[in-house]
């Protein structure tokens, strides 16, 4: 077959296909023009999911009536300040999204710019113009967007249910106006009023968007490398959710699906958050044009940055400062239990002892004997003394009781009630521990008496034995032993006497979990994590009062002590108004 130029009606439904896949970029395309044009208000109307209609009306800077055709040529634009491509500083540059929309879709451009005596009107079908003529119309620009793809039918069948589509477009306006809170923003989807949010700022509009109650327990970020400035509010640990809805990354004022921030972010969340769980976020990154590069993809929601390193670097670490902050009652998830426990007034006082720089040593060692509770041993100890007003006024307050010999029970100075899991707990405090001997290099190893023998897969023997220096480094010497079996020499002291092969057998499912990818932060994050799993008191085990104050006491004093080290919680809160919802006192 002979090579032949295509007619510039199928290229434009080529190029259609690529930039306009589904209503929702549509929309994205349409908003952005409006953006770029100065706009202080934006009002989305959509219908049938945006499969039938999509009209956007703007008070931006309008469109001359003699540059009208021009706009919906392919490859015009008044966006790019020379052809260079280097410091682009507008959402769109291509000069496509206007021909592309034209060429699936009906499109209907109004628009008047200031200073024009009347609004002027074009019209493009299926790639085919009519003559722009003037119509009655105030400043801005009306952009709609009709039966979309009615003239390429193969690419309309692919469409999902106008519901699906009506989300996608909706979820686009939510990234859009989270990115412009300098901008008012009403988005109408089949007549009903979704938002209309007036001009605000940052926190204002993520509070909107996110709602009131997960951006009241959001912590703010702030940080600078260079030229790179990173802000925005970011939820504690126990924040999270089941989809990345909540999720917001915006880049000189450009909302993005960038995987590379995804993963920092993911990075960042991998130790305090349970597996399948996404935090949640409104990050903003602020750097120079020429640091980036916007022209990756059609539809520019990917980013390639001069410093992919440096930023990583910037996001993992800003967000693991602020996660460890000391743990207060506000970042601890409300227990949805019916339980509670407070002294009764004619309870004897009692003085604890003084809170001790870390955990008694029969508590956070394995020296402390095990009691096993007879089985008719009541849940709920004998009544605690009252707590003395200095120890209630600490963040996790009191020690109560210990119930179930497995959750301790406090009392809070604003009365709440704090339950305590004291293996989760623990095990944060292990690994913190743990994490800070290794960054000072100062994890203790101990040589084993009789050297253990651990057979496995080939491919699993040589991951292990890959990782030698790494295991090292824990404490944990390893070598060679014959095909697919792996020697272990010494352990972690820390460790007293632990199941060897256990746990070689734990670490190797985590360095094949972990993946290559990955930097060696997250391969040793992963060991540590686990090393403290192992070493960590279990449920069941007794506790004295004096070392339950102290698990609080140094719970406090410990960056991301609201989660273990798999992300469990490690402490939940019933407060007055939990109580009066669970007994029916409030609705």
């Amino acid at each position: 077959m002979p090579i032949r130029r295509l007619a510039e009606t199928t290229i434009n439904r080529i190029a259609a296909g690529e930039v306009i896949e589904r209503p929702a970029a549509a929309v994205k395309e349409l908003i952005e023009n409006a953006l770029d044009a100065g706009a202080k208000r934006v009002e989305v109307i959509l219908a049938g999911g945006g499969i039938e209609r999509i009209e956007i009306i703007d008070d931006g800077h309008g469109i001359p009536a003699e540059e009208l055709p021009l706009a919906i040529e392919r490859h015009a634009t008044s966006k790019l300040q020379d052809e260079a491509l280097v410091q682009i500083s507008t959402l769109g540059f291509r000069g496509e999204a206007l021909p592309s929309i034209g060429a699936a879709a009906k499109l209907t451009l109004i628009s008047r710019p200031a200073g024009q005596d009347s609004a002027w009107r074009i019209d493009v079908a299926g790639g085919a113009i009519s003559p722009a003529r003037p119509v009655p119309g105030t400043k801005g620009t009306r952009a709609i967007a009709e039966d979309l793809f009615y003239a390429t039918p193969a690419r309309r069948k692919f469409l999902r249910a106008p519901r699906a589509e009506a989300e996608a477009a909706e979820r686009t306006v939510w990234r859009l106006a989270l990115s412009a809170p300098h901008v008012a923003f009403r988005l109408v989807s089949d007549e009903r009023v979704l938002f209309d949010l007036p001009v605000q700022d940052d926190l204002a509009r993520i509070a909107a968007l996110f709602g009131r109650e997960a951006a009241n327990a959001m912590l703010p970020l702030e940080a600078t490398r260079d030229d790179v400035r990173l802000s925005g509010l970011i939820g504690p640990a126990s924040l999270n959710r089941a989809t990345a809805r909540l999720q917001s990354f915006v880049v000189n004022g450009r909302p993005v699906l960038d995987s590379m921030l995804k993963l920092s972010l993911r990075l960042a969340y991998r130790d305090v958050i349970p597996t399948g769980r996404f935090p949640v976020a409104a990050l903003r990154l602020d750097l120079p044009d020429e640091a980036l590069d916007v022209n990756v993809h059609p539809a520019k929601s990917e980013l390639r940055f001069a410093d992919q390193n440096g930023v990583r670097s910037l996001v993992i670490g800003a967000i693991n400062r602020a996660l460890a902050q000391p743990v207060s009652l506000g970042t601890a998830p409300t227990a949805t239990l019916s339980l509670a426990l407070r002294p009764p007034p004619s309870s004897p006082r009692h003085t604890p002892p003084p809170p001790p720089s870390r955990i008694a040593r029969g508590f956070a060692e394995t020296e402390l004997a095990l009691v096993t509770p007879p089985a008719a041993r009541p849940v709920f100890e004998s009544p605690a003394p009252a707590p003395e007003p200095a120890t209630l006024e600490h963040p996790l307050g009191a020690p109560l009781a210990q119930i179930l010999d497995t959750y301790v029970l406090a009392l809070a100075s604003d009365g709440a009630l704090v339950i305590v899991d004291q293996h989760a707990a623990h095990e944060r405090l292990t690994e913190e521990r743990l994490r800070a001997q290794f960054t000072e290099g100062r994890i203790a190893s101990q040589p084993l008496l009789v050297p253990v023998v651990v057979d496995f897969p080939p491919m699993e023997a040589a991951r292990l034995l890959a990782e030698t220096e790494t295991l090292a480094k824990l404490g944990l010497e390893i070598e060679e032993f014959g095909p697919g079996a792996v020697l272990v020499r010494s352990v972690p002291a820390a460790l007293k006497n632990p199941n060897a092969a256990g746990l070689l057998r734990d670490l190797a499912e985590e360095f094949a979990e972990t993946g290559t990818p990955l930097a060696l932060e997250a391969r040793l994050d992963s060991a540590l994590a686990r090393l403290a799993c192992h070493h960590s008191i279990r449920a069941g085990r007794r506790l004295q009062r004096e070392e339950i104050d102290a698990l609080l006491r140094e719970m406090e004093a410990t960056p991301r002590a609201a989660t273990c080290s798999h992300g469990r919680p490690t402490f939940l809160k019933l407060t007055r108004t939990d109580l009066e919802k669970l007994f029916g006192r409030r609705a």
